[in-house]
């Protein structure tokens, strides 16, 4: 059986599936897991050692596994808390750092400084995020409408990231991928011509989630934009992104699409495990994970132990855990004040005592675990600069916003 491979640029996963970047959560804890998850999905579908598979900066067997976005701005000054988002586990073969930023000259400047100083092996802009803090400045799901500007961003990212691999004597250049939305709501649709231009610009795949920036995260993923966008950018892989809550709604994404990849966001919320049953069902595999509550617990106690390591203080890495229990005991008959005591825990000690207190013997609830989870919420009017939606060209006034819209943070 062939292996179904994505390459972007120089770079090959040996499984099209991508973890998508998520504020606050793909930090490098839940990374790990994630990519262990799809380890383990490479050895359930019988390919062999993985780990001697894997190439640094090369091959990654089980895919790809993207940060939290960065904030460009933040990243050129070098603040400590991006630079501790930007840290790689050592034993991720491909890092990939997502960019967010409006300026070109900023993102270009960002790009260049992710490849002098090697933190990242491929770079991924973000054009999707409809969070109003970012929209409201033009950014994210908002700036492909500037259809100039967007096009001036990938082409400065594309080319800072050639020159500084060239000029760091790296083997393989890194390559730049695009994130976006189908537009901003249904009468201002800009997919298809940012995709057309990202790769004109020399993007090497672009990722569409399938909503606009209007429905937010509510209602159904439109899939047939994919298999639109797919039809429209013929010379680098096209991403699916939207509404994948299991292995086989993966497969059915890229059967109906011709897509090249899928992006996974708040289906593996609560669920690193997910990544098993992807990559196992991309090689063909039936090979799906049903843990128990036994096995939902510890992997939230080992969820805990990468916190904490990672944030060097333990009471700021069991807060930062809090937001994942509610996801992890999605279905699990655990009853409403364990719950409210596991996502007020402060110390690892707490942790254990009230895991320790639930019945661990339950099995797998089935149904109750799976499908949509995370905040779906309802469509929204995306906030824009003023005048935003009057022209697709950038004037003077709008300039000026652009200028001032670099976040000094980084989230979304």
């Amino acid at each position: 059986m062939s292996t179904p491979g994505l390459r972007v640029g120089a770079l090959r996963a040996g499984s099209p599936i991508v973890l998508a970047p998520m504020a606050g959560v793909t930090n490098p804890p839940f990374r790990k897991l994630c990519r262990e998850a799809g380890i383990e999905g490479v050895r359930a579908a019988g390919l062999g050692p993985v780990e001697a598979a894997a190439v640094p900066g090369a091959y990654a067997p089980a895919g790809l596994y993207v940060t939290e976005m960065i904030t460009s701005r933040a990243l050129v000054e070098r603040t400590p808390e991006t630079m501790r988002m930007i840290a790689a586990d050592p034993e991720e073969p491909i890092r990939s750092v997502q960019l967010y930023g409006v300026d070109p000259a900023t993102v270009t400047a960002a790009v260049r400084m992710l490849v002098a100083e090697d933190h990242a092996d491929h770079v991924d802009l973000n054009f999707g995020c409809p969070v109003p803090k970012v929209t409201r400045k033009g950014g994210g799901a908002a700036l492909p409408w500037k259809r100039d500007l967007f096009e001036a961003i990938v082409r400065g990212a594309v080319t800072a990231a050639r020159e500084a691999s060239q000029a760091a004597g790296r083997e393989r250049e890194v390559p730049v991928t695009v994130k976006m939305r189908m537009g901003i709501d249904d009468g201002h649709l800009t997919y298809l011509d940012a995709g057309r231009r990202a790769e004109r610009a020399g993007a090497a795949a672009v990722a569409l989630h399938a909503r606009t920036a209007a429905q937010h995260y509510s209602g159904n993923a439109q899939w047939e934009a994919i298999a639109r966008l797919k039809d429209a950018v013929r010379s680098i892989p096209v991403l699916g992104n939207g509404d994948i809550w299991a292995a086989e709604d993966a497969m059915e994404m890229m059967r109906r699409t011709g897509c090249d990849g899928v992006v996974v966001g708040r289906g593996c919320q609560g669920r690193p495990w997910l990544f098993t049953d992807l990559v196992a069902a991309a090689h063909g595999s039936p090979v799906r994970v049903r843990p128990g509550m036994a096995e939902v617990a510890a992997v939230i106690r080992r969820h805990a132990e990468l916190m904490i390591e990672y944030f060097e203080d333990e009471n700021r890495g069991l807060r930062e855990l809090r937001k994942h229990m509610a996801w992890y005991l999605k279905g699990y008959a655990v009853g409403g004040p364990a719950r409210r005591d596991l996502a007020l825990v402060s110390t690892l000690a707490e942790l254990d005592e009230r895991l320790a207190a639930l019945d661990l013997d339950q099995p797998y609830p089935g149904a109750g675990a799976e499908g949509p989870r995370g905040r779906a919420g309802t469509p929204k009017d995306p906030h824009l600069p003023e005048n935003w939606l009057a022209s697709q060209e950038i004037d003077e006034q709008l300039r000026a916003v652009i200028a001032q819209a670099e976040l000094s943070i980084s989230g979304g």
